[in-house]
């Protein structure tokens, strides 16, 4: 279906989010933090991004903003996916670029929903 990078720094939440979407029929590309994110949208053309805000060195917020900058990702759609839950952080998140903002604790089902409607509203 859908080639995705799932950044975050939780090797837990990353497994539950590479194994949700893979069983979805997308390839998914794990990565554990934001530099390694914007390197492998970089190398790896995706159709989607699932960003923790929270990660060490660069944040999901910096890695939206740097791909966003990335003439060679126009239209890539980012999604944010954290435990910052303060009407400030979502707002953030959508100034930095993000397309959707998911909170955790988050469903698995909520979840690929999301990622099949900001999917279909990209292409």
């Amino acid at each position: 279906m859908a080639r995705i990078v799932i950044a975050d720094d939780d090797a837990d939440i990353r497994e539950l989010v590479v194994f949700k979407l893979r069983h979805g029929g997308h390839d998914v590309v794990p990565v554990g933090d934001g530099a390694a994110a914007v390197e492998a949208c970089s190398a790896e053309k995706p159709d989607l991004v699932i960003l923790d805000v929270m990660m060490p060195g660069m944040s999901g917020l910096d890695a939206a903003r740097a791909l966003r900058q990335d003439a060679s990702m126009d239209g890539l759609p980012i999604i944010m996916l954290t435990a910052r839950a303060q009407e400030s952080d979502i707002e953030q998140g959508f100034e930095a670029g993000a397309d959707d903002y998911i909170v955790k604790p988050f469903s698995p089902r909520e979840l690929a929903s999301r990622v099949s409607a900001v999917l279909a509203r990209s292409r």
